[in-house]
């Protein structure tokens, strides 16, 4: 594959690393679109420039490095095309990749995954039919790594358009004693590391889901203060309330906050609302009851648990478990 290439897959490889790492600070900033990060080589396997996609109706991630070799006067140079995602190929809030792709005369092209959207797949066939070479991790014997890291960074985007859902990420966090209750007067026993944990799930999530125990008990306002928030980013607040018994007032205050905030009296139901709505991820920050029935019903795909004080040092411990059953240790 490296003759035909013309670039080694070691160098094809480190574009795909370097793909995925521009492309993770977007994650949460791009619903209803995927993330994606792309970068391009030289003739040499040489990296000019990385991009990714910042958001919807912005310019996709290969239109956006495409346009910064330009103003890098470098455009001559570009050989390979590294992406994340296959590029698009239709006509949205922006033209189709594809097109822009064979305009810089891009000779071979290296995808991580198809697009499952069907308006929007076909760009690899395309681009195969007006003569660039096309490979996807999927076809490389050496891409099983790399593929699984661009699975997960795709899993958001991938499980809405696939199972018409969100990604759903369960917060748990437990004291010594196995209890989700703070003490009186707290609203949580973690501490810093746990909480910038934490509030990153929450300005990944396009959506956050509660139950209204959560609500009446300790009138949580979801901001995200211990990392910085996107700029004019507004989430949905869906609270569980089949008896209703939230408040109004309590609604109002986090509408002023920022939410848009509504009460639902069946879940699932509302992840479909949700995902229709373009919502890529949501995260559940609940109490006992609304977790335990979440976790009975397999109606969850990350489930991040934050055990206080259980860490090597004594620390809180940060694990996050997959559906599958793989772990992580944060």
């Amino acid at each position: 594959m490296d003759k035909k290439d013309h670039i080694a897959f070691a160098q094809i490889a480190a574009a795909f690393t370097a793909a995925l790492a521009v492309a993770r600070p977007t994650e949460g900033a791009t619903a209803p679109n995927p993330v994606v990060g792309c970068a391009v080589l030289n003739a040499a396997g040489d990296i000019l420039t990385v991009a990714a996609h910042p958001g919807a109706g912005a310019p996709h991630a290969e239109a956006l490095a495409l346009a910064q070799l330009a103003q890098m006067d470098v455009s001559d140079q570009a050989h390979t095309l590294v992406v994340t995602l296959e590029p698009c190929n239709h006509h949205g809030r922006t033209g189709p990749c594809s097109a822009a792709i064979l305009a810089a005369g891009i000779r071979c092209v290296w995808y991580g995954l198809p697009d499952p959207n069907p308006l929007a797949q076909g760009g690899a066939a395309h681009l195969r039919a007006s003569g660039v070479r096309v490979f996807g991790l999927t076809e490389s014997p050496g891409g099983g790594p790399l593929l699984a890291q661009v699975r997960r960074q795709l899993a958001p985007f991938l499980t809405r358009v696939q199972s018409a859902r969100p990604f759903v990420t369960v917060k748990q966090a437990l004291d010594p004693s196995g209890s989700m209750i703070p003490p009186p007067g707290q609203k949580t026993f973690t501490g810093p590391r746990a909480l910038a944990f934490a509030h990153g799930l929450r300005r990944r999530a396009d959506a956050i889901i509660t139950g209204s125990g959560t609500v009446l008990a300790d009138r949580p306002e979801f901001t995200i203060r211990h990392v910085p928030d996107f700029a004019g980013k507004s989430r949905p607040l869906v609270i569980l309330d089949r008896r209703g018994r939230v408040d109004a007032e309590y609604l109002a205050a986090a509408h002023a906050r920022g939410f848009r905030p509504r009460l639902v009296q069946d879940l699932e139901q509302a992840l479909r609302d949700l995902a229709q709505e373009g919502c890529n991820e949501v995260l559940v920050e609940a109490g006992p009851l609304l977790t335990e029935s979440l976790r009975r019903s397999g109606l969850w795909d990350d489930w991040a648990l934050i055990q206080k004080g259980a860490g090597p040092q004594g620390d809180d411990l940060i694990t996050v478990t997959a559906r599958d059953g793989q772990k992580e240790t944060i």
